[in-house]
Formats: C-alpha cells, sequence, structure tokens
C-alpha cells in the first residue's frame, strides 16, 4: 500500500472480453483514499458498465468517469434499447446512483498527491475534422476510410438521436462543456479527463491514418491551455503511451483488447498515477 492518496487513471476496459473482465476484477487501490479516473469504453452493454463501475466504486473513493464510444453504441443484442443523448442520459442515472462522477456533476476537487487541482470529465464526441489529409470535406474524408477498408462501428451503432447528426451533437456538447469549463475555480489547475485526445498529434502514429477522424474535433485544440490543464487524460487510440503538447503532459491509459495487450507483455497494466503538481513543476522547468 502506498503511504498517501493517489489520483489514478485507466481507460478501455472493454470488458466484454473475459480477460480484460477479469483484470477490473483484480484492479485495487494502492490507497483506501485513491481516485480511479476511468476515460471511456467501459463496455458495449449497459449491465456490463454497470457491472464494472459498480465494482471500482466499492474499491475507490472515488470514480470518476468519462464516456467513451463503446458505451454510447446501441447494440441489437443489448437489453437496454436506448439511442443517443437517451442512452448517455442514462448512464448518467446510473452513474449517480453509484456515486460515480459524470461530465454532468459538478467537477471534484482532487487534494491527494499532486493536489489541489480541479478534476473535469468530459464528454465532447468528434466532429470529422481529423480528416484524412487528402480529403477536403467529410464526405471525400469519409469515401477514402471506406475505400481502405477502415471505418469505424460508430457509423451504425452510435446514433446520435435527437441531434441530426454526430457532429452536431459534438457541437452541443462543445458549447456544454466549454461553459461549464469557464465557471470552474481559476485558481485551481485542472485535470482534463476525455475519451478522446483534445489534439490531434497523439493519432499521427495511427496505423490507419483513415480512423483519426473519429478520434476527435479541431475545436478543442487549446483547451488544455485555455482551462489551465496540468495533465490531459485520455484513450480511445489503444496506444499507451505518454506525450507533451505545448508543455501540457497528455496521457493515454487504455488497457485496449487482449490482442494488444498481449504485444506489451503477459500481465496488461495500463494504470498510470497522475501527480498534477509534478507536472506543473516539470513544465514550469521546462518553459522557465
Amino acid at each position: 500500500m502506498s503511504l498517501s492518496p493517489r489520483l489514478r487513471a485507466v481507460s478501455d476496459l472493454h470488458i466484454a472480453y473475459p480477460e480484460n473482465r477479469s483484470f477490473v476484477q483484480e484492479l485495487h487501490p494502492d490507497h483506501d483514499g485513491d481516485w480511479l479516473l476511468v476515460a471511456g469504453d467501459v463496455a458495449e452493454r449497459y449491465a456490463d458498465v454497470e457491472w464494472a463501475l459498480a465494482l471500482l466504486s466499492t474499491r475507490f473513493a472515488k470514480v470518476v468517469w468519462a464516456p467513451g464510444n463503446h458505451e454510447l453504441w446501441t447494440p441489437p443484442d443489448d437489453p437496454v434499447q436506448l439511442r443517443g443523448r437517451a442512452r448517455y442520459q442514462e448512464l448518467v442515472r446510473m452513474c449517480r446512483q453509484l456515486g460515480v462522477v459524470t461530465p454532468e456533476d459538478p467537477y471534484p476537487v482532487w487534494d491527494g498527491v499532486g493536489g489541489p487541482a480541479t478534476v473535469a470529465p468530459l464528454f465532447v464526441l468528434y466532429d470529422y475534422t481529423f480528416r484524412v489529409p487528402a480529403a477536403r470535406t467529410k464526405q471525400e474524408s469519409l469515401d477514402l476510410a471506406y475505400k481502405a477498408g477502415v471505418v469505424c462501428s460508430d457509423e451504425s451503432m452510435l446514433h446520435p438521436d435527437p441531434y441530426p447528426s454526430r457532429e452536431a451533437w459534438c457541437d452541443a456538447r462543445i458549447t456544454e462543456t466549454e461553459r461549464r469549463l469557464s465557471e470552474r475555480d481559476p485558481a485551481l489547475p485542472t485535470v482534463l479527463v476525455n475519451h478522446y485526445p483534445l489534439v490531434r498529434e497523439p493519432t499521427d502514429v495511427l496505423w490507419y491514418p483513415e480512423f483519426a477522424q473519429w478520434c476527435g474535433t479541431v475545436r478543442t485544440r487549446d483547451w488544455h491551455l485555455r482551462f489551465g490543464a496540468a495533465t490531459m487524460v485520455y484513450g480511445h487510440l489503444h496506444i499507451p503511451r505518454t506525450t507533451f503538447h505545448d508543455g501540457v503532459r497528455f496521457e493515454e491509459v487504455s488497457l485496449g483488447y487482449p490482442r494488444e495487450w498481449r504485444r506489451r507483455g503477459s500481465v496488461p497494466d495500463p494504470v498510470r498515477t497522475i501527480d498534477p503538481a509534478e507536472d506543473l513543476r516539470r513544465r514550469a522547468s521546462v518553459t522557465g
């Protein structure tokens, strides 16, 4: 056990895979006061999301969840057939019953190691602006993806209802999230938690660059600077690593699919410790 509570982070648990479900069953804090940030893609089926978040919420002092695209799918075999915003709202309702913090709740303040810092779970989706470089429009970019056979399952299972499109839902989420972030305490640094990276650069290493258009929006490009981020936590790409953008630490914390994490070792270890104060000190030493 660690001597002090720490801020931990993970994403893309994908517990439909038995190996990943076992990982979650064995996931425990190092200190009774540890928080766990979960940056989306817990599972596709509603009951699986509930099982995982319920289990984790009994072990960690606080669980903070930002939705991934997989939670927002409406799989044909899921008894919960809600779509789009209604599905998201039902997930929020379930999280509140479990005591899990969502993007709709007041942002909590972390006071453990590296604090104080405002922890802000975000839900902003994507709007196809991370286009294939050769494409001038969304349609051209999609056409190139279909031609390459690289198409996100969101196209058939992530419904934007009642919005006319996923980019329209993204627009609404950006407007609401900017308002919320603008109302935070500006004296505190933030830890921004989003399923997608807020900048495009992390997608540059994708094996299939056509997939980038389902990975974020150019409209969040300066959020880590505008909203005082010490650290930005994300998932989605299944490429766990640390990068720096404008001096800010971006931490991908994906577990990913078993075939992916096995390439990195026989035992998955995606959980990362987030220390906002240390990240600010490192940034100051580099820029100063």
